[in-house]
């Protein structure tokens, strides 16, 4: 009887898939309820720039390929950055430049070191070019970055570091950072994730962007599903040595990215005040959501994100199905060796109220 696990690559049949936040739809349909709330994947509330609302309104002609290339964007990215548009490399989303990253320098029996309760998605980038992984212990679930340099070794080609972390939203002062790239040896690529950077505004968070002139075998990522609101339309990128980004758009698959998603998120790029509009909300009402389950008798932990991570008395699992059946949809945090945490995305004053109102019965 033909079994594909047999002929598959070493490894895959052990990974663990991606679980993606819960939709809406599902949960009104699987428990009979209406007007659910969704804070489970650090979704934008406010959604995207009005600015790039207008072109997905308008609509765009879908019938022939989009530019494969992203020139438009790429160009615009790089005048944001003060980069050159060769450094650029558009990714489905960030995820995809994560991917890629190791398709291009990783060989399977190399070593990846990555730190316990980071994105998960650094494991699954490493696992599928069959590398070793390395995990470094956290400290106070972030990155301890002096123990993440020492676990480099001859086989180590890259170092995945999330700033800010998610799911744990610790970050890595512009110091200790630093510190680390002058540590590692330049044969290692060294991949900083900003997905959230655009929510931290303490002066000490690094915009490792600007160091890339500095550190040849740094790369950074960045994401538009985050601040931008336009996760659905999957629009990431990678910033990096024009070396760098040469051999990963030689991998990158062909229109990676659509019409509607490099428009858009051309669009969202020209409308900085929406952003800030973001950041504010996100700041107030992160306050309302510490605040409001402290109260109630939770630990919580502050964030450089868009999300609160919240320590409960019992179980993740168990008390995700009850806030399920009321409604309410986090992120439960058991995978990433957090058991009785959740992750919960800041929302609107509304839906944190609901949200609140839903944890009572935890309390």
């Amino acid at each position: 009887m033909f079994d594909p696990h047999r002929i598959a690559v070493s490894g895959i049949s052990d990974l663990a898939p991606y679980e993606p936040g819960l939709p809406l739809e599902e949960i009104e349909r699987k428990y009979g309820i209406t007007n659910a709330v969704k804070l489970a994947s650090n979704e934008n509330p406010l959604g995207p720039s009005p600015l790039a609302q207008e072109i997905l309104d308008r609509g765009l002609d879908v019938s022939m390929y989009p530019d494969g290339s992203g020139w438009r964007l790429t160009q615009a990215l790089a005048e944001f950055h003060d980069v050159e548009a060769n450094q650029i490399t558009l990714g489905n989303g960030s995820n995809e430049v994560l991917d890629l990253v190791a398709r291009v320098f990783v060989n399977p029996g190399d070593s990846g070191v990555i730190s316990e309760h980071s994105f998960v998605v650094f494991r699954l980038a490493l696992a599928y070019v069959q590398a070793e992984l390395k995990i470094v212990e956290a400290v106070d679930y972030g990155h301890d970055l002096d123990a993440m340099a020492d676990a480099v070794d001859d086989r180590t080609k890259i170092m995945y570091i999330a700033n800010p972390n998610n799911p744990t939203g610790t970050w890595s002062r512009s110091s200790a950072l630093k510190k680390l790239m002058e540590t590692v040896p330049d044969n290692v690529i060294v991949l900083v994730d900003e997905a959230y950077s655009e929510y931290c505004t303490d002066p000490e968070y690094p915009n490792c962007i600007k160091w890339l002139g500095t550190y040849p075998n740094l790369v950074v990522s960045r994401t538009f599903s985050k601040i931008f609101g336009l996760a659905g339309l999957r629009i990431g990128y990678s910033v990096s040595s024009s070396k760098i980004a040469d051999l990963m758009n030689r991998v990158r698959a062909p229109f990676n990215t659509n019409s509607v998603g490099q428009a858009a998120a051309l669009a969202s790029l020209k409308d900085q005040e929406h952003a800030k509009k973001s950041c504010m909300l996100n700041q107030s009402q992160m306050k309302v959501l510490h605040t409001g389950l402290q109260k109630l008798g939770f630990k919580t932990s502050g964030t450089a994100g868009n999300f609160v991570v919240v320590e409960i008395n019992e179980p993740a699992s168990s008390a995700w199905e009850k806030l399920l059946k009321r409604g309410v949809i986090v992120r439960p945090l058991t995978s990433y060796g957090m058991p009785n945490h959740f992750r919960v995305t800041v929302g609107t004053s509304s839906q944190n109220a609901r949200a609140l109102k839903e944890f009572q019965i935890l309390a």
